[in-house]
Order: C-alpha cells, then structure tokens, then sequence
C-alpha cells in the first residue's frame, strides 16, 4: 500500500469489471471508490488526496452517508483516479486530454452494448417478461424451452398471442432436436437421461404448436452442441450460455442492446439466423 501521496493507478481491466462500469453508469462515487480500495489497494487517505477531499468526506461517501452530485467534483475525481477515457464516458464526462499509457486504442464508450449483467435467469426475468410484451419479434434459441413456453407459469408463455388476431408479435423458437446424438451428449453433461431431456423439448414444441393458430409461431430443430442462450426483443438481447453441468437458467445473464457499431448483437442476431437456417422447421 503506497502513501497518501501516491497517484492512484488501477489495472486496465479493473475499468472494464461489470461492477466498476455498473457503479460509473450509476454515479454511485461510494461503490467507485470501494472499487479502488480493492483493485489498487488505495487507502482512504490516497484516495482523498488524489480526489482533492478531505479523508472524512471520503469516508462519508464510501459509507454512503454523502453523495457526489456537483459535476466538478466528478471531474477531479476522474482526474485524481487517472480515469481511462471510456470510464469517464460512462461517468458523464468528456475525453481526458491524455491517453493512459497502454491503454485501449479506441473509445469504449462507443460500444455500450452491454447495459446490465444479471446472476441468474430468475433475476432477469421481470425485464424479460416486459420486453416481450411489447416487442414486434422474439426470438429464443434453447435447449428444450420447458421453462420458458412449456408450463404454464413458463417465462414467456403469457406474452405469446393466446387468440386469433391477437397482436401482430413474430416468435421463432429453434430448440435442440430430441433425436439428435448431440441431445444424448448434452443430457449427459447434465446429468439427465437423454428420454427425459428429449420429453421436455417435445412438450415445449406441442405447448407451441397450441398457439401457433394464433399468432406467427415458428419452431426448429437444430441439431449442433448449445453453447448460447439467447433471447432477443426486437434491439434487445438477453444471452446466457451452456455448460457442462450448467443449464441455461443458471447462467448469468447479459442485456445486450443494439448500438450502431457493436458487434455483440449483430454476431448474436447473425448466429440465430444461421441455426435457423440449417435446422428442421417443426411448427
């Protein structure tokens, strides 16, 4: 731990951490600042000084018994912490003058696809249910799909036109095939029984095909080993992965929205249509 008077350097991909980003985006100055004790291992009194404060009003803040909100003092925190440009971006502010030595080539901030990093599908999935409700298209590559259309507590089951000449939503649905090999192997990652696995994809599937009459239902079968979990809504995507011994409700779950420049939902979008484009249609 260095003296107060030290500058205050954090490692590059401490800027990029999901907390860090979430706590700038949010002008949350205390969590900020918890983050440098952690990741520089900056004392109150280092931060103090490098953000021109006393230590007690660090300490206020960090404790939350005071909040930042004048736009100069952001300003010299960001200076005094040695901000990289897309940190300050995310912080409201301008460019810094200068580029930190070593530091990325180009603005992050002008990729701000990811907005929100969620633990679990269970977390999400109150944001999901009402990004689906007014959404135009849906589209959701699984596994088996129970819990989101097979049940009828399933996450999106309610958001699906129940009646013909419901509203005007487009679904397209591409689950693994109950046939497939690669169902038996991903059931054994799991520790399911292949039968076991291949029942829920095929009652999800007739869950489906129940509403089809209603609205622009499509369902596919793809047959290649799942790796992401995506749900999008129009420009906005919730992607999750698979794993061995990890289903897709467990992973943690990424907001995606779609930005001019970003690559995250456009290879994501390109991705579905690509499973699309090889699988069965079955509905």
């Amino acid at each position: 731990m260095g003296t107060a008077l030290e500058p205050i350097e954090l490692p590059g991909w401490a800027w990029e951490r999901a907390e860090v980003r979430q706590a700038l985006r949010a002008r949350d100055m205390g969590a900020v600042f918890r983050h440098v004790q952690q990741y520089a291992g900056a004392s109150q009194a280092r931060i103090a000084t490098a953000a021109g404060m006393t230590q007690a009003r660090v300490n206020e803040i960090i404790n939350g018994r005071r909040e930042v909100s004048r736009l100069d003092v952001y300003e010299r925190i960001a200076n005094g912490l040695r901000m990289p440009d897309d940190a300050r971006h995310l912080l409201g502010l301008a460019a810094g003058r200068e580029r930190r030595p070593g530091g990325p080539a180009f603005d992050l901030a002008a990729f701000p696809e990811v907005v929100r990093v969620y633990g679990a599908q269970h977390a999400a999935a109150e944001e999901i249910q009402q990004q689906a409700r007014g959404a135009a298209e849906l589209d959701v590559l699984a596994v088996r799909g129970l819990g989101l259309f097979g049940l009828n507590d399933s996450l999106l089951r309610a958001c699906l036109p129940r009646e013909q000449g419901g509203r005007g939503l487009r679904v397209r649905v591409a689950l693994l095939d109950p046939d497939s090999d690669t169902l038996a192997r991903r059931a054994a990652e799991i520790g399911e029984s292949a039968e076991s696995l291949a029942g829920g994809v095929r009652l999800a599937e007739a869950r489906l095909r129940e509403l089809a009459g209603a609205g622009d239902i499509g369902v596919w079968r793809y047959r290649m080993l799942p790796t992401w979990r995506v749900i999008r809504t129009d420009s906005t995507m919730f992607v999750g992965a698979f794993d061995a011994g990890w289903e897709g409700h467990e992973s943690a779950m990424y907001k995606v929205m779609a930005t001019p420049h970003g690559p995250l939902f456009r290879g994501f979008r390109r991705m579905f249509e690509a499973v699309i484009d090889r699988a069965q249609r079955t509905v």
